[in-house]
């Protein structure tokens, strides 16, 4: 009876080892844990941004526009000052983390599972099936994301779910390209042959053993992809063919901000300083999983 007991706690206790290992090394890797808190604070921004923002970001007073910034003079009652219709910059720019966090979790997470079930397919099946998707892969990368983006939002609209669905179907190749070739490395292991054996059916295959043996490529290629989603949103606000106003957005607030340029600087340095900050994070959480999760450990 103790045997049994034994045995069946050794999983448990395997897997709380292996945990215990993951957050020693996260401790330890600075790059892992400065883009972490940088990201935890910007999403807890984005969610209590009700309760954070002083003002409301869509509120329009034309007698206290272009008040400056209490760094550059200005008063407490607008922090960051205002822009050129007198809205609070320091709450619409709260409120564009959660415009930017949710296009790039969202685009990101319809590219992965695009890109994700392709590279999969491919590596696993080869022949046929491989060619196909790198044909797929190929005819993606001949069409430039950013000119296919600007031809769907100008010919659809700018609206939040127009940008986003573009996004996330033109941002699938890299996970496609990454899965493959480590779904064609997981293929050799003799555990998927022993599955095989067993008669396990290829979904079973496909989702119990080779996508946890993918994981960590793929967290890595989803943070990468996040942030390029999100500089993408910038660019197609900044030219005016992404969310739109009202909607406070960082690129559009760049935008808007783009004809003061050489008067008022700061009405694109603060959301621009804020988009930079985000990417660098979004970055360096990716580089700090890939070398956390990696086998030896990399710090």
């Amino acid at each position: 009876m103790s045997e049994i007991s034994v045995a069946s706690a050794s999983p448990a206790v395997a897997s709380t080892r292996q945990s215990a290992r993951f957050i020693h090394r996260a401790l330890r890797h600075r790059s892992f844990m400065v883009g972490f808190l940088i990201i935890a604070v910007v999403v807890a921004v984005a969610i209590f941004a009700p309760l954070l923002a002083p003002h409301d970001p869509y509120r329009q007073d034309l007698l206290a526009r272009m008040a400056r910034p209490v760094f550059l003079g200005g008063t407490w009652q607008h922090v960051l000052g205002t822009d050129t219709l007198g809205r609070d910059y320091l709450s619409r720019l709260i409120y564009g983390a959660r415009v930017s966090l949710m296009i790039g979790c969202v685009a990101a997470f319809i590219s992965a599972i695009i890109g994700t079930t392709l590279g999969i397919l491919g590596g696993y099946f080869g022949g046929k099936v491989d060619a196909v998707v790198m044909f797929l892969v190929s005819v993606r990368l001949a069409l430039p994301a950013t000119l296919v983006a600007l031809a769907v939002v100008a010919l659809f609209g700018g609206s939040l779910t127009v940008v986003v669905v573009a996004l996330g179907c033109l941002l699938w190749d890299r996970f496609a390209v990454v899965m493959r070739s480590a779904t064609m490395q997981v293929r050799k292991m003799d555990y998927i042959a022993a599955a095989e054996v067993l008669g396990a059916n290829v979904p079973r295959i496909l989702w119990k053993d080779v996508l946890p043996n993918v994981m960590n490529a793929l967290i890595v290629v989803l943070t990468l992809e996040m942030a390029h989603a999100i500089i993408l949103e910038a660019a197609l606000s900044f030219l005016g063919l992404g969310v739109q106003p009202p909607t406070p957005s960082w690129g559009l607030m760049i935008s808007e901000g783009k004809e003061m340029l050489l008067f008022e600087s700061w009405l694109i340095a603060i959301p621009g300083i804020a988009l930079f900050i985000l990417l660098l994070a979004i970055n360096m959480l990716g580089d700090g999983i890939r070398d956390v999760t990696a086998p030896e450990g990399r710090n």
